[in-house]
């Protein structure tokens, strides 16, 4: 199919808006978008085209950007996935891209790299199956997903490839999101403030305990739920933990009521979850 050639003027460059479709990758024609000012919004090219980006140049199949016409989001690839062209079929087609970031320099295929409307680097959304050793205010930690930063050029927030000890607040705490779906790497479990403390991560494999000083004591483990692979399995549900400079709020699951341990009033230990190894026979502990 072809229609009229169309080319756009944008600060990434001109650029030739999508006019014709294929059998296997890209077999519907889709529309630019506009704001009301005029300005295009989401930009689908006719072929992989270098742009022009913060970061370097970066060939790119799909451009959006933001209203004042800043860019925003770049996808090197933009292809269909179907029962005749696959997420295998299209990860083919990815290159590593190098590029300077806040973490440092890092390399890898990617779905997409987001900026801020002042050109910072806001996030990488890495290609399924890819995974980087990110240097982050805790240490070393290997990443799946996507790693994102602040407007100030830090570390915001990784998604662990594997379970990881981190330090906390509270302790040590083994971070990862089991549950982890990568829409994209704007927002990801383990999330850091601009000072480098660790203000929100999920675990599988640790528990906590408070101590209120009236004696009372609450331990808080992650619970479980019925496989989605079995009726007679179970699995574990990662617990969610946000910290700020009073306290702790605990999520078990998303439909329970979250649990707020003050500081002052509570102290508050951490130690390893690890039900699997513990009474294989009696199956999994679900609640705290």
């Amino acid at each position: 199919m072809n229609t009229l050639r169309r080319t756009y003027a944008t600060e990434a460059g001109e650029l030739v808006a999508q006019h014709s479709t294929d059998d296997l990758r890209r077999k519907n024609l889709q529309p630019v978008e506009v704001y009301s000012n005029g300005n295009v919004k989401s930009l689908p090219l006719e072929r992989r085209t270098p742009v022009f980006t913060p970061v370097g140049i970066v060939e790119a199949e799909l451009v959006t950007f933001y209203k004042s016409g800043k860019l925003k989001r770049v996808f090197p690839l933009n292809g269909k996935l179907s029962g005749y062209w696959t997420q295998e079929d299209e990860g083919k087609l990815a290159d590593p891209l190098a590029m300077d970031t806040p973490a440092g320099p890092l390399c890898a295929k990617v779905i997409s790299i987001c900026f801020y409307e002042n050109g910072a680097l806001r996030s990488m959304t890495l290609w399924p199956g890819e995974e980087l050793t990110v240097q982050t205010p805790a240490g070393p930690v290997k990443t799946r997903i996507g790693i994102s930063f602040s407007p100030e050029g830090k570390i915001r927030s990784i998604e662990p490839a594997k379970p990881t000890p981190l330090q906390t607040r509270i302790g040590k705490i083994t971070a990862y999101d089991s549950d982890a779906v990568g829409i994209n790497g704007d927002l990801n479990s383990l999330v850091f403030d601009n000072d480098g403390q660790v203000v929100s991560l999920c675990t599988t494999l640790s528990m906590l305990t408070a101590h209120h000083y009236s004696g009372a004591e609450f331990i808080f483990v992650p619970e479980c739920r019925e496989s989605l692979c079995s009726e007679s399995e179970r699995e574990i549900v990662p617990m969610r933990m946000l910290f700020d400079e009073y306290g702790v709020k605990i999520s078990l699951t998303p439909d329970l009521e979250t649990a707020y341990v003050d500081y002052a009033e509570y102290e508050i230990s951490t130690s390893p979850f690890l039900p699997q190894l513990d009474n294989l026979s009696k199956g999994l502990i679900c609640s705290v």
